[in-house]
């Protein structure tokens, strides 16, 4: 097996050289000479701000200009592989975050510290995901609405997810809830076996019935959709900002690190930015939009002057807003769960299946293996309160310092870690996951300053189960996989509800299975973030002292100021926190242009 790995590497190295650089020649688009002014300048060529580059240049009256602390999404040839995203982690497109020491969970991780994997390359964290594409329950965006931001309900915002997506899985083409020819590509995830023959199965044993989870209802199972066209990760860089590249009114400058927003009279003007070692100063005729996401957003208000009183003024900055900037933080908790599998249907790397990808763009490494998910839901009229999702990959036992380095795992464990999939691989033949995900946590964190040095990392604190009831749900959601563990579909390929205790997770292995003691001690020490960071700029009606933006997404007391990426979102959506982010973006950009563009379609899903 090391052998087979290591003429794969040797393989990679070969065909890399040939294909990646050929590529890379033809599409990059630098802009050395930038303008002195353009009538919209957007800060983070991410999720978001790659959608509003394209929308907002439509227009080709308007300048624009999009700014990206990283570099393109072409330097690397694994981030167009389905299968690989876990290789991207802790690498220059990586801002390779870590949280402050956390307090109740992450006790199994060098110095109890989250590591927060966000991109820092064109695309942001779609260059980097794991292109999940979930767009959340009905019942996230009514809630928005109910508590103050009008404009977002359900049906406000159903029409802007048609608008972006070109689905292409034959039995969602007919449905009105998807679209069809729109920039962002999205398939089928389905990739093994297991996926029917067990997953679902197990489900519908459980009572759960197959759905579309991003159509009518969340609850029940469903079949993967992804990002991913004609086997190639398929980010906003790709689906929205490389078409729209060689439009003469929007310059793209990339390695172009933001360092202030510059505000005059309570009003954004421009920007300074750190390229090559020089600054550079551009203003802006219109608006200037923040699109850094939850924590870098954050972090550039304050630094500019916009944020908690207390706060920067014990940093000494002066105050333009005294606003709760940096307060409110979500995010999604995940607990990972392995079963034994005699089928060894999941994912497992060759050499001949690489090489198969990259002669045609097919085989396992065409898909992220993220194969199915289902929602549990307690209460019919509320959001889902645990997601599960199944990931059909292997884990080669050497494969395991990498992984343990990339979660921030305690290398005393490690050892022990090796041992136990080292056994898995020798004696039963094959694994695989089941994540249990928190969607909805009552812990909130923050985001704060370490200094007024713009390239110091920010203090990040989710403070993890905080809250009581993260816990208890967290306990709900690993019984019912328990039960789906002691389903006919699950025994029927090996696995058993006993199979998570065979597992290496010291200290908790010396508590009786499968008591609360045992899984509470778990969740406090292998405690996973599941990269879907949200409301750190959270929205709100003007007379909320939660919120840092309107529902117009307008920074409160700054003019021609916006805010528009993931952090302000009202609460964390049900699921994978993409899809809603990249809706967001192409609301937003109609909010800023005073157009409708989705009237036909509100029109024709109004029934829905």
């Amino acid at each position: 097996m090391a052998q087979s790995w290591a003429l794969l590497v040797a393989v990679v190295g070969i065909l890399t050289y040939f294909s990646f650089n050929q590529k890379k020649l033809a599409n990059e688009k630098q802009y050395n000479v930038l303008n002195a002014t353009y009538d919209y300048i957007i800060v983070g060529a991410g999720s978001a701000g790659c959608v509003l580059a394209n929308r907002l240049s439509e227009d080709l009256l308007s300048t624009v200009l999009i700014v990206e602390a990283g570099g393109s999404e072409e330097e690397n040839e694994n981030m167009h592989i389905p299968a690989l995203p876990g290789l991207l982690l802790n690498t220059k497109t990586d801002w390779a975050y870590k949280t402050v020491p956390q307090k109740k969970a992450c006790m199994a991780f060098k110095d109890q510290k989250s590591a927060w994997p966000r991109g820092k390359v064109l695309g942001g964290s779609s260059s980097i995901n794991y292109m999940h594409y979930m767009r959340g329950s009905r019942h996230d965006f009514d809630g928005w609405a109910k508590e103050g931001c009008q404009g977002w309900n359900y049906k406000d915002v159903l029409p802007y997810f048609i608008k972006s997506e070109d689905i292409q899985i034959p039995s969602l083409k007919t449905s009105d809830y998807h679209g069809v020819g729109g920039p962002l590509t999205v398939s089928d995830g389905a990739s093994t076996s297991l996926v029917d023959g067990v997953y679902r199965r197990g489900m519908e044993e459980l009572g759960y019935q197959a759905v579309d989870c991003n159509g009518e209802s969340q609850t029940g199972f469903c079949f993967c959709q992804e990002t991913v066209k004609s086997g190639e990760r398929w980010s906003t860089a790709k689906a929205f900002l490389r078409p729209a590249m060689n439009r003469p009114n929007l310059h793209v400058s990339t390695n172009s690190y933001v360092t202030k927003i510059l505000i005059e009279n309570k009003k954004a003007v421009g920007i300074s930015f750190i390229r090559d070692n020089v600054k550079h100063v551009v203003k802006a005729k219109k608006e200037v939009i923040i699109s850094g996401g939850a924590v870098n957003s954050p972090q550039l208000l304050m630094l500019s002057g916009i944020g908690p009183k207390e706060h920067l003024s014990s940093m000494k900055i002066p105050l333009v807003a005294d606003l709760p900037v940096g307060n409110n933080l979500e995010d999604h908790l995940m607990i990972m769960m392995v079963f034994m599998d005699n089928s060894s249907a999941a994912f497992n790397p060759s050499t001949w299946s690489f090489l198969q990808y990259q002669l045609f763009r097919s085989g396992p490494f065409s898909k992220v293996h993220l194969e199915g998910d289902a929602f549990l839901q307690d209460d019919a009229r509320a959001p889902p309160y645990l997601q599960f999702t199944f990931y059909s990959i292997q884990v080669p036992p050497f494969m395991l310092d990498p992984m343990a380095e990339m979660v921030n795992l305690d290398p005393k464990i490690a050892k022990g870690t090796y041992d136990f999939y080292k056994r898995i691989s020798e004696e039963v033949g094959g694994s695989f996951f089941v994540e249990n995900i928190l969607l909805h946590p009552k812990s909130r964190g923050t985001i704060r300053l370490q200094s007024t040095d713009p390239f110091d990392q920010p203090l990040i604190d989710p403070n993890y189960l905080d809250h009581p009831d993260d816990i208890k749900d967290l306990l709900k959601g690993i019984n019912a996989t328990l039960r789906l563990a002691n389903t006919t579909a699950f025994r029927a390929v090996g696995a058993s509800p006993s199979d998570p205790y065979e597992e290496y997770f010291p200290p908790c292995n010396s508590l009786s299975f499968p008591s609360d003691e045992y899984w509470i001690c778990r969740i406090r020490h292998y405690t996973y973030h599941f990269d879907h960071p949200t409301s750190t700029c959270r929205m709100g009606n003007n007379d909320d002292v939660t919120a840092v933006v309107d529902p117009q997404l307008r920074v409160k007391g700054v003019k021609n100021l916006r805010v528009v990426d993931a952090s302000v979102m009202r609460h964390v959506t049900s699921g994978n926190t993409n899809a809603p982010t990249i809706m967001i973006a192409e609301k937003a950009a109609d909010l800023i242009r005073e157009i409708d563009s989705v009237k036909d379609v509100r029109n024709k899903v109004e029934h829905l």
